[in-house]
């Protein structure tokens, strides 16, 4: 695979692990850096340092235990998402300490989230979607 893989039509997944530290939104942040750097997505390295911060500070402010970002690309999107333990809805209103998910609806293409299972754990999965604007060619 070529260092810059900028073909529209490929398709990865990526998934980091973290601690319930703040300091896991850090490197969350600068993983994904990388990640899209790496893969010639450097157009939307911004918005998406943006979206994986909320999302990884979210979980790791408002739960007890491990997160995980998860990082897809297929079809000319990028899916950002965040595990955490916490099965209960993420709050959509504005908190006074930072955004809230506002932030998230207002930046990404698409935004969810569904309760689900992980290796035993109960949590949630909180999700937005970039698009490249790059057509795909099937």
């Amino acid at each position: 695979m070529p260092a810059h893989d900028t073909d529209p039509s490929a398709s990865w997944e990526y998934c980091l692990s973290v601690p319930n530290d703040l300091r896991a939104v850090t490197v969350s942040r600068r993983t994904l850096r990388l990640i899209l750097t790496l893969h010639g997505l450097i157009g939307l390295v911004d918005a998406a340092e943006l979206l994986a911060t909320e999302l990884i500070s979210n979980a790791v402010l408002h739960t007890e235990g491990p997160a995980a970002l998860r990082v897809r690309y297929a079809g000319g999107t990028l899916r950002i998402g965040a595990w955490d333990t916490d099965p209960e809805p993420p709050e959509p209103a504005l908190q006074e300490d930072g955004r809230g998910l506002l932030l998230v609806r207002s930046c990404a293409d698409h935004w969810g989230w569904h309760t689900l299972s992980r290796h035993g754990n109960r949590g949630k999965y909180v999700w937005c979607e970039l698009t490249t604007g790059v057509p795909v060619v099937a």
